[in-house]
């Protein structure tokens, strides 16, 4: 008899380690340790999603058939860790070995590869790609830029493809898809489900002192209510998602975005079959062909590229700090108050809801933290900390890759940094910010004004020979000496202000 490890973010059917053995005589281990729910000030929203979903997975195991050793937070005999965990259920069943699918985290694969005990490691089938395919994709390519890759998986899938060409005659319809925010919404943002108090009372006995609010919890927690998520954002929200998936608003924090990430990343969903719900709404003709390429890319494209990027790139990965950054990470983004009203929408908003989309995360919290110059090991955690989408094999590449350039350019081709232009041009929020987007120094200039310049001059020597770049350069070399000079003792000035612990 052998235990088989389903982990938090492993709910699936047809996880490989599942497949490999026998429900007749091995036995399903699953716990909820404290290991895993507090190496990070995990948001408590995740914590609460993740073992509401493990308790139900369980019971689905056990009525197809399966065995399930089951440890909860506050049993007696949990072990705290998951090695801790399978080493006393080995001893309980007299165990000859762990089968396990590998996880999405060096941290656990080291531990587990450490244990005493005789284990066996498992391809996670779930991908599309699998390390290999990726390995060979990067082998002697002086770029690893994720639209080539992506060709690729669309090739692979065959997903959106007319034959041997892509669907529409391009591959990439990105260019459609970056219109300002809308004046009004129309679809009603994600389903809302039943909580498990019992769980939601043991979150907060626990973790009382974790950042975000884990009420009112709203999440699925099982396969069948994430497809009822899915089912209603393809009928409301993918026609419109193309056009503002980039778009901001200060009263409305979902738009046409689908929140099924925690699902697909916890393994609720399966991506393929996602991927091919999405093609067959376009193929119905109820949904356009900008919206559905561009979602589709997001899963077969970034999410799998971003995933043969992490373990390529190995265990240091996370350490990487190329430009020698090394402020603290502000308050604010613990909720601490700010003037600044798109970081404090953003925050405000993954505090209540573990969830912020795409360019909340890129251009406000990642573009400010790369302009402010802070440690992106401490921004790599507070993102793995906060969103309940969020384990380290996709959410460490977005962060220290592409949001904070700290691997040198391995996926971004230059910094993912803006002006607070940008902001301006793809939201509502510069209207009600005590700052003014407008002012490019003075009292009222907008930070992100200050600091883009700011830290182009810092880092000069490394980007001004970037081709991406030189345009940005130019423009700061034709200001006036003393208009440049200005923006960066003002610059200079926030940056102290904000080190100091006063508000800004």
């Amino acid at each position: 008899m052998r235990l088989v490890l389903v982990l938090g973010d492993q709910l699936s059917l047809n996880l490989s380690a599942l497949a490999k053995t026998d429900k007749a005589k091995d036995v399903v281990v699953m716990a909820e340790v404290m290991g895993e729910a507090a190496y990070v000030p995990h948001h408590p929203k995740k914590i609460a999603f993740i073992f509401m979903a493990m308790r139900k997975f369980a019971e689905k195991l056990r009525a197809a058939g399966w065995t399930v050793a089951y440890t909860k937070l506050d049993d007696a005999d949990n072990a705290g860790s998951i090695t801790g965990e399978l080493i006393r259920r080995a001893a309980e069943y007299d165990a000859t070995g762990v089968v396990y699918t590998e996880p999405g985290e060096w941290r656990l694969i080291n531990a587990l590869g450490e244990m005493p005990l005789k284990s066996h490691s498992l391809p996670d089938t779930r991908f599309i790609a699998s390390h290999q395919e990726f390995d060979d994709w990067a082998e002697g390519r002086k770029q690893l830029r994720m639209e080539y890759f992506y060709r690729d998986m669309r090739r692979k899938t065959g997903l959106l493809m007319d034959g041997d060409k892509p669907e529409g005659g391009k591959w990439n319809y990105d260019h459609d898809n970056r219109k300002p925010a809308p004046d009004q919404v129309d679809f009603d943002g994600p389903l809302r489900f039943e909580a498990d108090e019992e769980v939601l009372d043991l979150v907060e006995a626990k973790f009382p002192d974790n950042f975000g609010d884990l009420r009112p919890f709203w999440f699925a927690t099982d396969g069948d209510a994430a497809q009822a998520q899915l089912t209603h954002w393809l009928k409301g929200g993918l026609p419109k998602f193309g056009d503002f998936q980039d778009a901001m608003l200060n009263d409305n924090r979902f738009l046409y975005h689908s929140l099924i990430s925690f699902y697909i990343n916890a393994g609720l969903l399966d991506p393929l079959e996602v991927c091919q719900q999405a093609e067959a709404v376009y193929r119905s003709g109820d949904a356009p062909l900008n919206a559905v390429e561009g979602f589709i890319r997001q899963i077969i494209g970034w999410r799998e590229y971003v995933r043969g990027i992490y373990f390529r790139e190995g265990p240091d990965y996370t350490s990487r700090n190329a430009l020698g950054h090394k402020r603290k990470l502000p308050a604010m983004y613990w909720g601490g108050k700010t003037r600044m009203n798109c970081m404090a929408k953003s925050v405000d908003q993954t505090r209540t809801e573990a969830y912020a989309h795409h360019i909340q995360r890129l251009m406000v919290t990642g573009n400010f933290a790369l302009l402010a110059g802070v440690d992106p090991h401490e921004v790599h955690e507070w993102y793995l900390a906060v969103y309940a989408d969020a384990y380290e094999w996709v959410e460490a590449p977005n962060v220290i890759g592409m949001s904070q350039f700290a691997d040198d350019g391995i996926i971004a081709s230059k910094p993912y940094i803006s002006s607070g232009n940008y902001i301006h041009k793809m939201s509502d929020y510069c209207g009600s910010c005590a700052y003014r987007v407008q002012d490019k120094t003075g009292e009222k200039a907008c930070p992100f004004n200050l600091l883009y310049w700011h830290f182009l001059d810092n880092h000069r020597a490394r980007f001004s020979g970037n081709p991406r770049m030189g345009n940005m350069y130019r423009v700061w070399d034709r200001m006036d000496e003393d208009r440049r000079e200005t923006v960066l003792r003002e610059a200079r000035q926030f940056l102290d202000k904000m080190d100091a612990g006063e508000q800004v």
